[in-house]
């Protein structure tokens, strides 16, 4: 039976396509949607902004490009993201999965502005120069992992690369604060899978900026039905590092 949560949430996340009872996977569907749209979006208090916003950030960590297309309209028109945000999520993710993986995502991103009319602003959201996106990506870098990162940038080329291109190019923007581009890190990281170390990082990352050991269990119990038990339990597992 098709429970009334889960159908109501179809419906405000995909308008005018109803689960069809003469499609070959109906029972699948259904059976899912119950999980997935009632259970899961009920197991916990997460709100549905930051959920959407951890939606789209794992489904480019996982590479579902399409999932993420389909998850657009919703998150804009039912769940509070602006535009902007999902840009900006967009833009961030190359730092930590790289043009190659980030490219269809952006292609998907306009496309589908472009089928809802979304008009984007013209102006930057850039509060840095090429002169100093180091010192402000310092900056960035200390304000969410402490002054032991202050010298971080003078180890080597990558090292510099972190504080100015990773932090100084991306972290600094304006449209999400450090708290937002802090969680949608650790979703592209724990869709991943294999970046442990690095998810580690930013479990400690996200504590120091106010999202708490509580806040991503939530967000990661959100993410299962988008990439399954195994990377999600390895996530479980380096949150509990934490809280020991």
């Amino acid at each position: 039976m098709y429970k009334d949560n889960a159908k109501k949430l179809h419906e405000r996340m995909f308008p005018g396509f109803e689960l069809n009872e003469n499609d070959p996977d109906y029972e699948y569907s259904v059976r899912y949607e119950n999980w997935a749209y009632d259970e899961v979006v009920n197991a916990n208090d997460l709100d549905e902004r930051h959920r959407t916003l951890a939606i789209l950030a794992t489904c480019m960590g996982a590479m579902a490009v399409d999932e993420f297309g389909v998850i657009i309209p919703a998150a804009v028109r039912e769940f509070g993201v602006k535009p902007e945000e999902i840009k900006e999520l967009v833009y961030q993710g190359t730092a930590y999965l790289g043009i190659a993986r980030v490219f269809p995502f952006s292609m998907k991103t306009n496309e589908v502005f472009r089928q809802l009319g979304i008009e984007e602003s013209k102006e930057s959201r850039l509060t840095n120069t090429d002169e100093n996106r180091q010192e402000t990506g310092t900056a960035a870098q200390v304000a969410i992992f402490g002054e032991g990162m202050k010298d971080f940038w003078k180890g080597g080329t990558v090292n510099y690369w972190l504080a100015s291109n990773c932090f100084g190019d991306y972290y600094t923007r304006k449209g999400l604060n450090l708290a937002d581009r802090e969680m949608i890190t650790f979703c592209f990281l724990l869709a991943q899978g294999g970046c442990e170390p690095q998810l580690r990082s930013h479990i400690q990352g996200n504590i120091n900026v106010g999202n708490d050991t509580a806040f991503l269990r939530k967000v990661v119990e959100q993410m299962i039905p988008y990439i399954g038990y195994p990377r999600s339990l390895n996530a479980f597992a380096c949150i509990a590092e934490f809280e020991k």
